[in-house]
């Protein structure tokens, strides 16, 4: 391959490659240095035996991201308040036309389920997101991971299992999750309690993250009464030169807060029965940074 082949057949993959490595990881900042690292190793390898470069880069991705979740895991970091995955910035646009394609995908890169898969073995991780986000074979994910099929099959079914059992109900409508989102954000803007009530599932929940360096919930609130009272109470507060912003982050609408040119903090919510049963706050700065170019 010349200099510009080599290049441009990265290029082409490292959307699927990053895809690969933020489920994987949960981190924008450690799935950006994972592809970095799959650039390097590709750049410099031997590839005159390579004659799939798409399987070749989606297993250097794979294992390195697998090296570095053990080794994030090993650190056992102890995080201030609950934990949420990094937003990470999803349009899908043109490239995934099939609405059923577009929902799986949007479900496994969803806040809901990435903060269950970082209860999974780094493993269990690498099977289920190769199986479960972008339909890998067995027979080619056990290559991948020079894993017998019978052995991928077990991670792969252990895994879809802890998943289902752990992870909260929601439905992935976009439009019905744009409008009740919309009628939220107005609702604890303007402090309106009985419309929050109204808008909140009895048993919603509360996920605040900050990592310490930032005001939100140092637990999960439980309950429509403590969500709905939380948010009326932040309301009045404000933030400076305050705008705001819907964008799209981890296959879903939310809303991005700015303080003048600066991410203050992002809002999604999960939504069933036409309710929201979930509200994720994620203001925690180091994780909000790369929203800024938005």
């Amino acid at each position: 391959m010349t200099t510009d082949t080599v290049t441009d057949v990265f290029e082409e993959n490292r959307p699927l490659l990053m895809g690969v490595a933020y489920r994987m990881l949960g981190r924008v900042a450690d799935a950006e240095d994972v592809v970095q690292d799959a650039w390097l190793r590709w750049s410099r390898d031997d590839r005159t035996q390579v004659r799939e470069p798409r399987a070749y880069l989606v297993r250097i991705t794979t294992r390195l991201a697998i090296d570095r979740l053990r080794t994030v895991q090993a650190r056992g970091e102890a995080y201030v308040g609950p934990w949420l995955p990094e937003p990470y910035v999803t349009d899908f646009g043109d490239t995934v036309p099939d609405t059923a394609d577009r929902a799986v995908l949007a479900d496994s890169v969803s806040l809901a389920v990435l903060v269950v898969l970082e209860s999974l073995s780094p493993l269990e991780r690498a099977v289920f997101v190769l199986r479960e986000a972008f339909g890998y074979p067995y027979a080619e994910i056990a290559a991948l991971l020079d894993r017998g099929e019978a052995a991928v099959r077990q991670l792969a079914g252990r895994a879809r299992r802890h998943v289902e059992e752990r992870r909260p109900r929601y439905e992935v409508d976009p439009v019905q999750r744009r409008e009740l989102t919309e009628r939220f954000l107005a609702a604890a803007a303007g402090g309106d309690l009985d419309e929050l009530m109204a808008l909140l599932a009895p048993d919603a929940r509360l996920v605040g993250d900050s990592g310490g360096k930032a005001k939100t919930p140092r637990r999960i609130l439980e309950s429509a009464d403590k969500v709905g009272r939380f948010l009326v109470a932040v309301a009045p507060q404000g933030v400076p030169d305050l705008s705001i912003r819907l964008i799209e982050i981890n296959g879903g609408v939310a809303v991005l807060v700015l303080s003048g040119d600066k991410p203050d903090s992002v809002f999604q919510v999960d939504v069933a029965d036409g309710r929201v049963t979930t509200v994720y706050i994620m203001r925690n700065p180091d994780k909000l940074r790369y929203l800024a170019a938005l």
